[in-house]
């Protein structure tokens, strides 16, 4: 018979952060398959788990994958496990759950601590509903688009980003998405864990203003209000996106698709044809 594969969550900083359950299976199954084997081995020798560690990355998934699912067939039970958190949230592991799903092979989840969830149980915002889109794009003209896109979205948005891209996204929230409720939640469950609150701007400014800004973020953005989807015209949307940077035409794009409007309509209305 087929083996199992079950995808563990870790700790997102605290070791003491994960479940039993995934303490038992750790140790029980044949093989780990992890990110990065020297950040997984001190967590398994925080715990005295001597199961084998199997490389799994980005760079070697379509390889190691092939070998994992091999081993699968042939009645093995192995665990998936990223560096931090739950696996495949904005980490590697897609490939090995979908083609373990398509050989037949069991996965099942072993729930743990997640720096989204984390983050939205302290921000104070509404978890209600919430729209996680993972890391925004690293350059200012695509980051903008994302926000832009975004800005009428009536649930909770939720973002990691970097340190060292931390304050251009701040101004780039600050421009596209106005005075709004900001959570910047930095190092969750470590020892220098804090979490930061008010308008975009104010925060920067407060992270600015340190010699280095170090850590792991994860930024909540509140909702949309109605005067927040129906407070700017195409003209005005159009205007703010060419001043952070989008070009004109890409700007028009964005803000037809935004509203449902036909491009060459928005085109015509802003050239004033």
């Amino acid at each position: 018979m087929p083996g199992i594969l079950y995808v563990v969550s870790t700790p997102i900083g605290n070791l003491e952060d994960i479940t039993y359950r995934a303490v038992r299976l750790l140790k029980e199954v044949d093989w780990i398959a992890c990110e990065d084997t020297r950040n997984t081995g001190h967590l398994l020798h925080h715990y005295g788990i001597r199961t084998k560690m199997v490389s799994y990355h980005e760079h070697n998934e379509a390889e190691r994958a092939q070998e994992l699912f091999s081993r699968l067939r042939g009645g093995e039970k192995g665990a998936l496990v990223s560096d931090a958190g739950t696996p495949l949230i904005s980490d590697p592991g897609f490939r090995i759950v979908r083609g373990a799903l398509e050989a037949g092979i069991k996965v099942e989840p072993v729930p743990g601590a997640s720096a989204i969830l984390a983050g939205l149980a302290v921000s104070g915002l509404p978890t209600d509903q919430f729209h996680f889109a993972g890391f925004l794009p690293p350059k200012q003209g695509a980051r903008t688009r994302v926000l832009e896109s975004l800005r009428g979205e009536e649930a909770t948005l939720v973002f990691y980003e970097t340190p060292h891209r931390i304050l251009e996204a701040l101004s780039d929230v600050g421009a596209v998405m106005g005075v709004r409720e900001i959570v910047v939640a930095r190092e969750l469950t470590k020892l220098h864990e804090e979490v930061l609150r008010g308008p975009a701007e104010e925060i920067r400014a407060i992270l600015a203003g340190r010699d280095s800004v170090r850590g792991e973020f994860v930024v909540l953005i509140s909702k949309a209000t109605e005067a927040d989807n129906g407070g700017l015209t195409p003209e005005e949307a159009i205007f703010r996106l060419v001043q952070a940077g989008v070009p004109k035409m890409d700007a028009i794009k964005t803000v037809a698709k935004e509203r449902g409007l036909n491009k060459r309509d928005v085109y015509r209305l802003v050239s004033g044809d």
